[in-house]
């Protein structure tokens, strides 16, 4: 039976993991999920972009570093066991979020974020901001972003001092995902190769009072963006709709909780939302994870179903004057197919990423920092089984710390 790997960043330790899950097959009726290398790594590790292989074949694992000062990774992935440290950029403050197209990364660190240009042979981070095909210049500590944005007031970076502050990573911006063309990103920027990079097009405020919007990720047509938001454990849809110049607004067409009815929200803070890879540039569902806000309170994972468009398939169309009805469609669950409970509260994490397809079960990995464990789920279309865990500090050197998982990208699926 064929294997697939994936890595793992942490929260608190400078490591990389490289886990192996082999599924169950017609000679092995269990799944198995091992740790097949601790790599040493610059710093914790809370954010991974995997990008996609470059001219020599090799993938790019470009990683947060919760380092003094704040900083990027970048590394070259030449086979799962061998991941090598290609170089690091400072940023202004502690970033919670990186992703990379083949030219640039992008950085999101509460009050501010960065965009670094990337080396186009090696995508290491480079000081050209002119042409990434023929730069040589990789090996400079001091290399500058192409482009600093801040997302704040002058007040700067805000830390209240709390564990769950991250360092100020809850105020300002939290997270950058490119749209499928590479062109657009929420707040929402444009992206260009002009001098300023990046434009500001729209800054998106939540739908609700007081909300959190804390990652987003595009549908494959580009047409929908889906939003997570942190504090009301709501899943929205925005519709992208393009102008004639180019830039874009994002239009809110639907909301859907992602916790069981009658649970209250302030015990929850929700984590993740991505689509499936089960059906390539149509995707059949919608996955969103919550975490428990304490040890004790168990988080969930929800399953939405998606139309072929890319609406949540049974959801409620947010109406026009959407104001006079928020509250009301807050607790909106139409087209919800399963509702996970997971096996801790999360910690940090419960970070979920879909990984391979196999018949008709499709393999997702999610993260716990509560205590270390990495599962591997599979969802067949009508319910979620937990098929493989390991703990990532069981076995390996935590002379540095305990090890909480953070985030997974598959190397293979």
């Amino acid at each position: 039976m064929a294997s697939f790997d994936f890595v793992v960043g942490t929260f608190a330790t400078p490591y990389l993991f490289t886990l192996r899950f082999t599924p169950a097959s017609s000679t092995s009726n269990e799944s198995s999920l091992k740790i097949l290398k601790q790599h040493e790594g610059l710093g914790s590790h809370s954010w991974l972009h995997l990008s996609s292989p470059g001219t020599t074949g090799t993938q790019n694992l470009y990683a947060t570093a919760w380092t003094e000062p704040s900083s990027l990774a970048a590394y070259a992935v030449h086979t799962p066991t061998d991941i090598k440290l290609l170089n690091t950029v400072a940023t202004k403050s502690r970033s919670g979020y990186v992703c990379a197209s083949g030219t640039h990364a992008y950085s999101a660190g509460g009050a501010t974020g960065e965009v670094f240009a990337l080396d186009f042979k090696s995508g290491a981070f480079t000081s050209s901001s002119e042409s990434t095909e023929h730069s040589n210049d990789t090996s400079s500590t001091d290399i500058q972003p192409v482009q600093l944005l801040d997302f704040v007031d002058t007040s700067g970076q805000r830390d209240n001092g709390s564990t769950m502050d991250f360092g100020g990573l809850r105020h300002g911006a939290h997270s950058a995902d490119l749209s499928p063309d590479g062109r657009n990103c929420i707040w929402t920027y444009s992206i260009g190769a002009s001098k300023e990079h990046m434009k500001l097009a729209e800054k998106k405020i939540s739908p609700r009072k007081h909300d959190g919007p804390r990652h987003v990720w595009p549908h494959p047509n580009g047409k929908f963006v889906y939003c997570l938001q942190e504090h009301s454990s709501v899943a929205d849809v925005f519709e992208v709709v393009k102008s004639c110049n180019g830039s874009v607004r994002l239009v809110h067409k639907q909301g859907v909780r992602i916790i069981p009815q009658g649970l209250p929200v302030n015990e929850f803070w929700a984590d993740e939302v991505r689509t499936s890879l089960s059906n390539g540039e149509n995707p059949k569902y919608l996955y969103a994870s919550t975490r428990g806000l304490k040890e004790g309170r168990k988080g969930f994972m929800a399953v939405y179903k998606l139309t072929p468009e890319g609406l949540i398939d049974g959801a409620d169309i947010v109406p026009e004057d959407h104001d006079t009805a928020i509250e009301w469609r807050d607790d909106d669950q139409g087209g919800l197919l399963c509702m996970y409970e997971t096996a801790t509260s999360g910690g940090w994490a419960n970070a979920v990423q879909p990984g391979p397809t196999i018949g008709d079960v499709e393999y997702i990995a999610m993260t716990d920092s509560e205590v270390g464990y990495v599962f591997v789920l599979a969802w067949d279309g009508t319910e979620i089984r937990e098929v493989a865990r390991t703990n990532l500090n069981e076995g390996t050197d935590t002379s540095k710390g305990k090890h909480g998982a953070a985030t997974a990208v598959w190397l293979s699926t």
